[in-house]
């Protein structure tokens, strides 16, 4: 990781008796892609509010590049910030959309005019100058907003869940073109999403959090493959999760049936927690398997089939482009690496 940027230390937040923050400890790198993903209510969004100084944490320090900001309010910031509802001057045309910062700011006109080709360019709307921003559809609304925000040349881009209102595939090439954006104007971007999906796809780090403390950050690979607990597991992409016995190192007992995994570090038969992905779950001949079932389920998911086996202890989701009939018996086995083990959460 490069140089840290901000710095968030033990901020809470509170409206009233409600506490939506509770210490709330995060560094962010430069030209970092960081997104908070959680449910809604958890926090997310008002964490980026009193990053940009919209809000004022109950208690806790915000440092941009070692200097606290907590006082200086949101137009004094080297941030600038995308909201969902694009908010855009409907009585300006895009051209006078992007150059508004600029023009209030009385930059010259030959650099705003530089400044403003160069941003159209990057979120490519050239030759959409003197449109009315009204007759833009949503996904082209969203690059002026996004334009807007980064002609300015902040140090911070924030983004507030800025791809909500889109239909599913805008979306999906606007998360391709702000990941690629992003890269080009080397800024940092902290982006609010509830889509895991969308997560995964941009993000460098991913801050998973809910009711208002963070449970895990790492990388889109670390948070899919290696969740810390339960809720982490079942908000990022589909789980089996079963209660087990880590007997030993690199033995994990459950569903009475003894496997090999790579997990270490944990108490002789400590009771813990398993994740098993779907797609991680191998189909055999039932006299292979290390459990045996019965297909119980089949949906057609497009790229793969979901089937649900029903075994002696419970139902198993598994993933697979096999198409295997209902009411037929199969063994499953899962590889060592493929098998997470996890402290179990104390309720």
């Amino acid at each position: 990781m490069g140089n840290t940027i901000i710095e968030l230390k033990n901020i809470s937040k509170n409206f009233g008796e409600q506490q939506v923050l509770r210490g709330i400890d995060l560094n962010i790198y430069e030209n970092e892609f960081l997104t908070l993903l959680g449910p809604s209510g958890c926090g997310k969004t008002t964490i980026l509010r009193i990053i940009g100084g919209f809000e004022e944490p109950s208690n806790g320090q915000v440092l941009v590049s070692g200097k606290d900001i907590s006082k200086i309010p949101p137009y004094k910031r080297e941030i600038n910030t995308v909201f969902q509802k694009y908010a855009l001057f409907p009585f300006l045309n895009v051209y006078d959309n992007i150059a508004f910062g600029l023009n209030l700011k009385k930059t010259d006109k030959n650099i705003i005019d530089k400044k403003v080709k160069r941003m159209l360019e990057l979120v490519g709307l050239k030759g959409y100058e003197k449109r009315d921003v009204t007759s833009l559809s949503g996904g082209q609304q969203q690059r002026v907003a996004i334009a807007r925000a980064l002609v300015n040349e902040p140090k911070i881009l924030l983004l507030d869940e800025p791809l909500g209102a889109l239909d599913a595939k805008l979306r999906k090439d606007m998360q391709t073109e702000l990941k690629k954006i992003q890269k080009e104007v080397g800024i940092t971007f902290i982006f609010v999403t509830h889509d895991q999906e969308e997560a995964l796809t941009m993000s460098d780090t991913i801050v998973v959090m809910n009711d208002g403390v963070i449970q895990q950050i790492g990388t889109p690979i670390d948070i899919y493959n290696e969740p810390q607990n339960r809720f982490v597991a079942e908000f990022i992409g589909e789980s089996n999760i079963i209660e087990g016995n880590m007997i030993k190192d690199c033995l994990v007992k459950f569903d009475d049936v003894m496997w090999e995994c790579v997990d270490k570090g944990f108490k002789d038969n400590e009771e813990i927690e398993v994740v098993l992905r779907p797609e991680d779950m191998d189909i055999v001949a039932p006299e292979e398997g290390k459990v045996v079932g019965k297909v119980v389920s089949k949906i057609f998911k497009g790229v793969h089939y979901e089937y649900l086996v029903q075994c002696k202890y419970r139902n198993y989701k598994v993933h697979t482009t096999e198409n295997i009939e209902l009411g037929i018996e199969i063994g499953l086995t899962i590889d060592p690496y493929d098998i997470q083990v996890m402290h179990k959460m104390e309720n």
